[in-house]
């Protein structure tokens, strides 16, 4: 044996690169089947001559997941310097050294304490070393080896998700691309087949199907219908060892979703509908609905509606509801039960979203036929006319008849009708009409020239049910009538001047005429017959509407004649003609050699050196005002007599006195003293009002003086009837307010006011007994008393 091990050596010396000392195969047990050891050559004669090598590097294997009892060994240290003797001692150093390896210390044997795991760490790296045991100094340099963990298959794949979530579109060809799942195994990929993966499919066949070594799911069977069925769940195999017996595996589940398209065209689940509406539906009335089922969904089951044919094509329409895919048919025009009950109308549905490449499985739409039956209603009557306009000549006497409406129950029972007038648009009553007949007469007499055009509402009521009525408006236009005459179009009042030429044309004339006649207005102006003759003013037509007034001679004096009053006859040229007489002033002016006017008063050219009457109406006024003023000034000089001598703020009359100060309080030594009233005996004898001058002079009478005990209300009344009767009162009313608490009061007067002049003590000790917010009230009074007794 040890000449076997010596030949290991010389063969491991003679390769660059070492690699077991046993071979592999033989390990079943995880022990070798011949020790393995790492020694260092002497200086042996039958060796090669070479520079000395202490250790000999290489690499132990060791194999993963170790299940025996006993510690797995490893291989085995070994010095040549080792006699056997127990001189040296061997130490191990680096990964999992003391804990996951041990060394026996005395021969050098390697041993693993625990089980590994190449997944967790695949190599590992430790140092020996050999080293005196007396000494405690090396023998041979530290050396590095490494043990290497042999893997086994002992991790199956592993998928990257738990659940795989996938769609794909329905009637998709085969092998369309669905998902690719993977799994990863943690073995060693370059040892044997252990991460060799291989995929299969356990469940989902036929309709699908995997690549074994991608993990591409692809569609395996054609046409699939999402309407049949949308979901399916496909479990995928992954296994080590390239899919062979023995080999370790995990699966996953997949779940795929058909997504629609536009396969299915829409269907009428019946062929013929039938609604009913009542004749008085208003356009825009929904009369019923319609729907088509499309087994899509989404976009592809949107359904547009539209009338294709049918006797009702204009009367009716059809819209979609968007959120329902329904068709609502609605009324389009005003529908009558008399002249059509019954519509019938071919109804389509489409789908806007068409895919092309399934129109060979025919049109993706489909109709029906909707039957709508008209219902009768009790309707109102109906006018002949939407609006009735009439005329009337404005002479027309009363009830005279301007025409007639027309209305009748439009329903086949032909109910009849009664008419009246809407009062509320003739609140004048200037029109009635027959309720059988519906003839329009006049209740009162016209005039154009105050309202030319008259509005007003005719009702219709059925006679059996009063309320069905309907209204339509009527317009008169009254006809006009040549009944007013022609006037002046303003007042006319012109001059002339003394000095004008005969045939000057003076002033222009304008008429107007409420009237109006077809052809228009045509005007004839003239002097009246009674001043024809002898005027001094000619009228001359211009035949355009306009006349000019003239003179008739040279000259004229203001002296003699200073106004003259020309009547002027205007008359229509209609039938019957109206004429009227207007009345146009001249005055006589003197002008300048212009012609423009300067004076026109006759009065100052007669009395050049008197006055006129004007002047003296005015001086004779002034005389009479100045008399007046006189006379009143007299009057109130003499009622100031009797009027104070001094008015003053302080006048009790008629002055408010305001005093904005709190006054002094108790304190107050000059404040007013209630006890000068009850004592009149101290007012001073000889003072008298100064406010006035005393027309007699009556001496002061003398009044009792008021007992202390009496009341405040008392002792006013009393002085009040006192004074009333007092000559040397004033002449007027006076009223004095005095605040007082008067009697009967529970907690009696407070007042200082009667203190002052009363001789009775007052014991204010009860205030330092209400506490200390009367404090200064005790401290003031009680001073008081102490004063008063010293």
């Amino acid at each position: 044996m040890r000449t076997y091990r010596y030949f290991l050596l010389l063969f491991w010396v003679g390769q660059p690169y070492p690699t077991l000392s046993t071979p592999l195969s033989k390990r079943t047990s995880g022990f070798p089947a011949k020790k393995r050891a790492l020694e260092l050559s002497g200086n042996s004669k039958n060796e090669l001559n070479r520079s000395k090598r202490s250790w000999m590097w290489n690499q132990f294997f060791l194999l993963e997941e170790y299940t025996g009892s006993d510690y797995q060994y490893v291989g085995k240290l070994h010095s040549d310097q080792d006699r056997g003797d127990g001189s040296l001692k061997y130490i191990l150093s680096g990964d999992g050294a003391g804990d996951l390896f041990i060394i026996n210390e005395n021969t050098g044997d390697i041993q693993a304490t625990k089980r590994l795991d190449r997944e967790e760490k695949p190599v590992y790296i430790l140092r020996a070393q050999a080293i005196n045991r007396r000494t405690g100094r090396p023998v041979e340099p530290e050396s590095e080896f490494i043990i290497k963990i042999h893997d086994i298959n002992d991790n199956e794949p592993i998928f990257t998700k738990e659940v795989y979530t996938a769609t794909v579109p329905e009637m998709s060809d085969v092998g369309t691309f669905v998902v690719q799942v993977t799994a990863t195994d943690a073995d060693d990929p370059t040892y044997g087949n252990s991460a060799k993966v291989v995929y299969s499919i356990l469940q989902g066949q036929p309709y699908f199907s995997v690549e074994s070594e991608t993990g591409i799911i692809k569609t395996a069977l054609l046409n699939m219908d999402r309407e049949n069925r949308e979901q399916y769940q496909v479990v995928i195999q992954a296994k080590d060892m390239g899919g062979q017996m023995g080999g370790l595996s995990g699966t996953t589940t997949v779940n795929i979703t058909l997504t629609d398209v536009n396969d299915n065209p829409p269907r009428f689940p019946q062929s013929t509908y039938q609604f009913k509406t009542p004749e008085s539906s208003p356009p825009g009335t929904p009369i019923g609905r319609i729907k088509a089922s499309d087994a899509d969904v989404g976009e592809n089951a949107e359904i547009e509606y539209s009338i294709t044919d049918g006797e009702g094509l204009d009367m009716f329409h059809v819209i979609t509801d968007q959120e329902t895919q329904e068709g609502i048919i609605t009324v389009k025009k005003l529908l009558d039960f008399e002249k059509k009950k019954v519509y019938t109308l071919k109804v389509e549905a489409s789908n806007p979203h068409v895919e092309p490449r399934f129109l060979y499985l025919g049109p993706f739409k489909d109709s029906a036929t909707v039957r709508i039956v008209v219902e009768d209603v009790d309707e109102p009557p109906v006018f002949s006319k939407l609006a009735y306009i009439l005329q009337i000549r404005e002479d027309a006497q009363i009830n005279t008849t301007i025409g007639s409406v027309t209305a009748q129950d439009p329903d086949a029972v032909r109910n009849p009708v009664k008419y009246s007038v809407d009062r509320h648009t003739d609140m004048d009553r200037i029109f009635n009409i027959d309720s059988g007949n519906g003839s329009i007469f006049t209740s009162k007499l016209l005039d154009r020239e105050t309202l030319l055009w008259h509005n007003i509402t005719v009702i219709a009521t059925e006679i059996n049910n009063p309320k069905q009525s309907s209204r339509v408006p009527l317009y008169i236009k009254v006809l006009d009538v040549n009944d007013n005459a022609p006037e002046f179009a303003e007042f006319y009042e012109t001059f002339v001047c003394e000095k004008a030429k005969a045939d000057q044309l003076i002033q222009t004339l304008r008429a107007v005429d409420k009237d109006d006649p077809y052809s228009g207005h045509q005007f004839s102006f003239s002097l009246a017959p009674e001043a024809a003759s002898g005027s001094n003013f000619t009228i001359q037509d211009n035949k355009d509407n306009t006349a000019g007034i003239l003179t008739r001679k040279n000259g004229y004096n203001r002296h003699e004649m200073s106004t003259y009053l020309l009547p002027v006859v205007i008359s229509d040229n209609d039938y019957p003609v109206q004429s009227s007489t207007g009345t146009v002033t001249v005055r006589v002016c003197a002008c300048d050699h212009h012609g423009n006017m300067q004076s026109c008063h006759a009065e100052a050219l007669i009395h050049p050196t008197g006055l006129s009457t004007g002047a003296l109406v005015a001086i004779l006024l002034c005389i009479v005002i100045l008399l007046v003023t006189v006379v009143l000034f007299a009057a109130l000089r003499r009622q100031r007599k009797k009027e104070p001598l001094i008015i003053s703020k302080e006048d009790i009359r008629d002055n408010i006195v305001s005093y904005n100060d709190e006054g002094g309080g108790e304190e107050d030594t000059q404040a007013f003293d209630i006890g000068t009233l009850r004592n009149p005996e101290a007012i001073e004898d000889n003072k008298l009002r100064r406010d006035i001058v005393p027309e007699a002079l009556f001496l002061p009478r003398r009044t009792p003086t008021a007992r202390d005990n009496t009341d405040v209300r008392d002792f006013i009344n009393q002085r009040l009837k006192e004074n009333d009767t007092d000559p040397t009162a004033p002449p007027y009313d006076s009223l004095a307010t005095y605040a007082y608490e008067g009697t009967g009061s529970v907690a009696d007067s407070l007042s200082s006011l009667e203190s002052v002049t009363t001789d009775g003590d007052q014991d204010y000790d009860y205030l330092s007994d209400w506490g200390p917010r009367f404090k200064k009230l005790a401290d003031m009074y009680g001073g008081v008393d102490s004063d008063k007794d010293s």
